[in-house]
């Protein structure tokens, strides 16, 4: 089960310089979550081409390579956020982007129709794509609420192009993708 934010900020993790961690403030958390996003980008980098590879339909290979360039560039953006609060850009390992991953895997490796397997990745896509929009309204909240306006707009750009990318997933899924996955009802 992966950790919750409130379960990590009852207890102290020690830092690198030995250092206890506590997750107690507003300033704490954003950089617990900005360390986590951190995290789920790097992991989403690595599964895209994947998706991509194992997607069928072109136009939804392209959408994952597309995102896979809007994702290297939310990496970039998470350092420069990290980097304006001072603090080292590290990741906060997440093991729920791992589970997400995972079952986009599943969905490769188990289904063989290709355009089932699209459906399919594209329902997988879809929840790693709520799951970020979650993380990233949650941290451009946070930025908002003490002030760091800069911050708080890097988090909003990767936080709209998040938004695009799930409604070009729907607009795929919604336009032919699903029609052609055969429907296996009797009627």
């Amino acid at each position: 089960m992966a950790t919750s934010t409130a379960s990590r900020s009852r207890s102290s993790t020690k830092s690198a310089s030995g250092r206890k961690e506590r997750y107690e403030t507003l300033h704490e958390l954003l950089i617990l979550k900005l360390r986590s996003l951190y995290d789920i980008e790097q992991e989403i980098v690595k599964a895209l081409p994947k998706m991509a590879k194992a997607a069928s339909n072109k136009q939804l290979q392209d959408a994952f390579t597309q995102h896979l360039e809007e994702t290297q560039n939310h990496v970039i953006r998470l350092e420069e956020a990290m980097e304006r609060l001072d603090v080292p850009a590290k990741k906060e390992k997440v093991e729920a982007i791992r589970g997400l991953i995972k079952d986009g895997e599943w969905c490769i490796k188990n289904i063989k129709n290709p355009e089932a397997r699209d459906a399919s990745l594209i329902a997988a896509a879809q929840y790693v794509e709520h799951y970020e929009m979650a993380g990233y309204g949650a941290a451009r909240t946070w930025a908002e609420e003490m002030g760091h306006d800069e911050i708080a707009d890097i988090l909003q750009e990767t936080l709209d192009e998040e938004g695009e990318a799930d409604k070009k997933l729907t607009a795929l899924a919604e336009g032919g993708v699903n029609e052609k996955v055969p429907v296996g009802m009797e009627e």
